[in-house]
């Protein structure tokens, strides 16, 4: 059976995406693994909705600000 997706789009702040990517690149890592995962831990894991509900520092870190 073929699995169905959602293709979606959203706003990030651009210097924490370019972050991301630089990131992806180091540790071979995409955003879709990144929305997949994130998105099953949402739904079955109480710590970690808790933990990306109770986070507001999205401050950029680095010398770029």
């Amino acid at each position: 059976m073929k699995d169905k997706s959602k293709l979606t789009s959203v706003k990030v702040n651009e210097k924490l995406f370019e972050d991301f990517k630089i990131a992806c690149i180091r540790y071979k890592f995409s955003v879709h693994k990144l929305i997949e995962r994130s998105i099953h831990l949402y739904l079955n894991d109480d710590n970690f909705r808790k933990q990306l509900h109770n986070h507001t520092n999205l401050s950029i870190s680095g010398s770029h600000a």
